[in-house]
């Protein structure tokens, strides 16, 4: 179940993550001035998560409203904060269904999210809806670093001798295309931006960590079990493979933005 997985890892999405506050708030000038932002622009992140995205937002005074199926996700975001001030609005619910009134956003932000979503069609209406004349919907994900990928890819090779395992990366590229035609046949124009690129270091052993903590959805397909095996067995094929569970492994990583600016109606 989605909120149990969600609600299990909260209290390590971050560090098991790439996306540093440093970063996150370069990524932050880029977005304000991508939509030339005013003091009063409003944002909406469906899928807010520990609030990785939308806190340098929240600390520079924008209204700020984020939606997301785990509490304790939300409660993550909460604890990095004194108090949650006037210009932030969190709700625990399903993301997907936006519940507002027509034209109540500026800006509608969402990460690693549509692909997640049962109706995306649905919800994209929902977007379109909510979006202000002359609104943006920014369609972002961060690009995983290719050493980091490359170590996710030799974990999925030992789990799928256990199991049959899912393409996401081809069903993520599926529902970029329907996105992208979505958005267009309703008038908007559509912009591919590179946000911010920076280098992902980590060291094997962190790596491992990270995944014997079971901080990715991967790793919950599987039973106790089953994973403590693949676990054992990831580590030994590690060892030997890199040399050494100090060895680090470092390469890019990117914020892709996927731009679709509403026209007035």
């Amino acid at each position: 179940m989605v909120t149990n997985y969600y609600d299990r890892i909260a209290h390590l999405y971050d560090q098991t993550r790439w996306l540093t506050e440093l970063i996150a708030e370069e990524v932050t000038d880029f977005i304000l001035e991508l939509v030339d932002a005013k003091s009063e622009t409003s944002f909406l992140e469906p899928g807010v998560g520990t609030g990785l995205n939308i806190l340098p937002l929240v600390k520079r005074g924008y209204s700020v409203t984020g939606i997301d199926v785990s509490q304790e996700m939300l409660n993550q975001l909460s604890q990095k904060l004194d108090y949650i001030p006037h210009n932030l609005k969190l709700i625990c619910g399903d993301a997907s269904q936006l519940s507002f009134p027509d034209q109540s956003f500026d800006v509608v932000l969402t990460l690693h999210m549509v692909h997640t979503v049962s109706n995306w069609q649905r919800f994209l209406d929902d977007i379109h809806g909510v979006l202000k004349p002359q609104g943006f919907y920014l369609n972002a994900q961060w690009i995983t670093p290719p050493a980091r990928m490359e170590f996710e890819n030799y974990f999925r090779a030992i789990l799928s001798k256990y199991q049959q395992t899912q393409n996401s990366k081809q069903t993520q590229r599926t529902i970029q295309y329907n996105v992208e035609e979505y958005f267009l046949k309703k008038g908007y124009q559509s912009n591919y931006l590179i946000a911010k690129t920076w280098i992902v270091s980590n060291k094997v052993e962190e790596l491992l960590g990270f995944f014997k903590s079971r901080g990715y959805g991967l790793c919950w397909q599987v039973s106790d079990e089953i994973f403590h095996r693949i676990m054992e067995e990831f580590e030994v094929f590690c060892t030997e493979h890199y040399g050494s569970l100090s060895t680090e492994l470092s390469s890019e990583a990117k914020f892709e933005i996927w731009a679709y600016t509403r026209s007035r109606d």
